[in-house]
């Protein structure tokens, strides 16, 4: 006999062009959504990138120091990290669709603020808000490019965003130099706009997703409660040692207020009903191992793209232009690994073995960049950036699509932002404390240098006034003997940052290889959830009338569940 298929499962009474059902996407409809969500990562990654290699100038014709320099680059890192869990949240109560065009605004209007700045403090607050919506448009694209693409297809899409990133950071610093170069480094600000127009008009006519109809429940305590927690600690890490001594009572307000705030938000965190972080995730190994790398990864990646502008200009005297060419290897690394191996995985399956290789290949990446100088060979600086980006490439996206592998499709948001937000601030942490660790070194350097230039040639002296308050130099507009004295101040500086990062790849590598090596799922969260929403629908159906039961008869749980495209 035939039974009856419940009343919860027919088709919604309309749905729009290459979707079904489910919701899910196919042919030119998937196709043409998958462009506007690339196009606001491209938007993300160009403004974030477009300004890397001007931020020497753009701080020293501002009037800032090095410290202002690193805040300048970790206040939007700090408020992307921050925001990111919660925009996880909101995408599993709400319309993903709508808040990836709320963060596109978001972001855009912050770089346009910024883009007005008139001293270091007023871009620094501005950079701010331009971090709130990078927070929402790198966690929200992951979670859509999950809802409507499975698990093993996905791989190459991840490789896709990694080209899309490759891409942008290569384009970016090329585009930010000859705009500063042309015309000033504030049109920087400006360049990503027409794109995220464009992106916002695009998702609206081409992204429809069935959004899952749940009482919106923020936790707002939580949130406040994480947020100053690691605000407290990455302040810390920034201003220690230059501002005040690592060993002192702001060290011990800062760290113990830091460590006690995220302790009080553990616990609130456990008993919150939709909490912004849900603790029962680390139990999966998978997720735990994931973040735990992720983190190593994000030191990696955020502090090469900040540090190498600052190389190139301040410890080899090259131009915004210049110094965007020369980072080329770094992002052709990126984009040929994160590529191949997205390919390679979606058509084998296979996932561990390129992320292990991924691993060994980012440490060896950290060791090359470590042996930096003002003088080493460039041939030599391009293939340790070739091979750092080719590390990254390799597991920075594959560690999110494992996770979403993983988890239940009604957590897809929480789990992958979580990932992110936890690369971010392993990002921000590591880059503030190489920037603490390169002003101490740089300062201590040119006093060495100085002692030395001082015994030698007295008269070049008179050039040192241009240092004066630890200041980033305008490199061109200082004397010859001087110029030397900061030019291999910088370059040995940024070296040994990076060799001092390098051993956090070896919790990189251990943290995969504990990573389960779970076989990739061949549907997508929308298919899952939707498979999901059935079996509960025909259970809630059996209760009431049996197999038999009328259309009808079965209660309305999955339909309001299902919700409408938007």
């Amino acid at each position: 006999m035939t039974q009856t298929r419940p009343a919860a499962t027919k088709p919604r009474a309309r749905t729009r062009a290459g979707t079904d059902t489910d919701g899910v996407l196919h042919g030119r409809a998937k196709n043409l959504a998958l462009t506007g969500l690339f196009l606001s990562m491209a938007v993300s990654m160009l403004s974030m990138t477009v300004v890397g290699t001007s931020m020497p100038i753009i701080i020293a014709d501002l009037g800032g120091d090095q410290a202002a320099f690193t805040w300048v680059v970790t206040a939007t890192m700090l408020a992307s990290a921050i925001s990111t869990p919660i925009w996880g949240k909101l995408a599993d109560l709400t319309s993903k669709k709508a808040l990836l065009q709320i963060s596109l605004v978001l972001f855009t209007l912050g770089s346009a603020l910024a883009g007005m700045a008139q001293d270091p403090g007023w871009l620094i607050a501005f950079r701010v808000f331009q971090g709130l919506g990078a927070g929402g448009l790198g966690a929200l694209g992951q979670i859509v490019l999950a809802e409507i693409i499975s698990p093993l297809e996905r791989g190459k899409y991840m490789g896709i965003m990694g080209a899309i990133m490759a891409v942008s950071t290569v384009g970016g610093p090329l585009l930010g130099g000859a705009i500063t170069d042309a015309i000033g480094w504030r049109w920087n600000f400006y360049v990503a706009a027409p794109i995220a127009v464009v992106a916002i008009i695009v998702l609206q006519q081409t992204l429809h997703l069935h959004t899952t109809k749940r009482k919106v429940k923020i936790d707002y305590l939580g949130a406040t409660l994480i947020s100053a927690g690691f605000a407290s600690l990455l302040i810390w890490v920034t201003l220690g040692g230059s501002q005040f001594d690592w060993w002192s009572w702001e060290t011990l307000a800062m760290v113990g207020g830091g460590i006690l705030t995220l302790l009080i938000a553990g616990i609130v965190e456990a008993k919150a009903a939709e909490p912004l972080i849900p603790l029962h995730l680390f139990k999966n190994r998978t997720f735990t191992m994931s973040v735990i790398a992720s983190i190593a990864v994000g030191l990696a990646m955020f502090g090469t793209s900040v540090f190498l502008g600052q190389y190139m200009q301040l410890a080899r005297g090259k131009t915004p232009t210049e110094s965007g060419l020369l980072t080329i290897p770094m992002m052709a690394g990126v984009l040929l690994a994160s590529t191949i191996v997205g390919q390679i995985i979606s058509r084998t399956g296979k996932w561990k073995r390129y992320m292990v290789a991924g691993s060994f290949i980012l440490a060896l990446g950290l060791v090359m960049m470590g042996q930096l100088r003002y003088d080493t060979s460039f041939w030599y600086v391009g293939a340790s950036m070739f091979v750092l980006g080719a590390g990254v490439g390799m597991c920075m996206q594959n560690l999110v699509l494992v996770v979403q592998n993983t988890v239940s499709p009604n957590e897809l948001g929480v789990s992958s932002s979580a990932v992110t937000f936890f690369r971010t601030i392993g990002g921000t942490a590591g880059m503030s404390a190489m920037g603490a660790m390169l002003s101490h070194q740089v300062v201590q350097f040119i006093s060495d240098g100085f002692e030395k230039l001082a015994r030698t040639n007295p008269a070049a002296m008179a050039g040192a006034d241009a240092l004066k308050g630890g200041t980033i130099p305008k490199i061109a507009e200082l004397p010859a003997p001087i110029r030397d004295v900061v030019e291999s101040a910088y370059g040995h500086g940024i070296g040994d940052i990076f060799l001092a990062a390098s051993p956090v790849a070896i919790v990189a590598i251990v943290a995969i290889l504990l990573i389960p090596n779970i076989p990739l799922s061949s549907k997508s969260a929308a298919q899952q959830r939707a498979e999901l929403e059935r079996k509960a629908a025909e259970t809630a159906a059996e209760a009431a009338g049996g197999p038999g039961a009328a259309p009808g008869t079965a209660p309305d749980a999955a339909s309001e569940t299902h919700g409408a495209a938007r």
